[in-house]
C-alpha cells in the first residue's frame, strides 16, 4: 500500500483542480538514476495499465506500476510547507540509503543505476 497524508492529499486535490480533468489520478513510480540509484516520479495519468496497483486514500486515487511497486511498497507521501516554500516528501521503508535531496534511494536488494550527484 502507498499512503498519502491529509496535507499531501489537499495539495494534490488543489493541483488536480487546476488541471480541469476529472479523469486524472496520481501516478507514483521509480526509475533507475539519481545519486543513489533510483529516483521517484510523480505525475498525472488517466490510463490504468495491466499490473498496476491502485489505492485510494483521503480522496486521492494513487496508481503504481508493477515494476515500481516492490521498491516503494509501504511508502508514505506527505506535503510540508516552510518559509522557503513547500514540497512533497517521501518516506520509503524500503530505502536503505538516500541522497541529501531525498529524491534518490537504493534498497537492500537493488541499487538501480546511480549517477553523478549535482551538488
Amino acid at each position: 500500500m502507498i499512503t498519502i497524508s491529509e496535507q499531501a492529499a489537499l495539495k494534490v486535490k488543489e493541483m488536480l483542480a487546476a488541471e480541469n480533468n476529472p479523469n486524472l489520478f496520481l501516478r507514483v513510480g521509480v526509475r533507475p538514476g539519481g545519486c543513489s540509484g533510483f529516483t521517484y516520479g510523480m505525475g498525472w495519468d488517466q490510463e490504468i495499465k495491466e499490473g498496476d496497483e491502485t489505492f485510494e486514500q483521503n480522496g486521492i486515487k494513487i496508481v503504481v506500476d508493477k515494476d515500481s511497486y516492490p521498491y516503494i511498497k509501504g511508502t508514505e507521501i506527505d506535503f510540508k510547507e516552510s518559509l522557503m516554500g513547500g514540497g512533497f516528501s517521501i518516506q520509503n521503508p524500503n530505502a536503505v540509503a538516500s541522497c541529501g535531496c531525498g529524491a534518490s534511494f537504493k534498497t537492500a536488494l537493488a541499487e538501480g543505476k546511480a549517477e553523478k550527484c549535482d551538488d
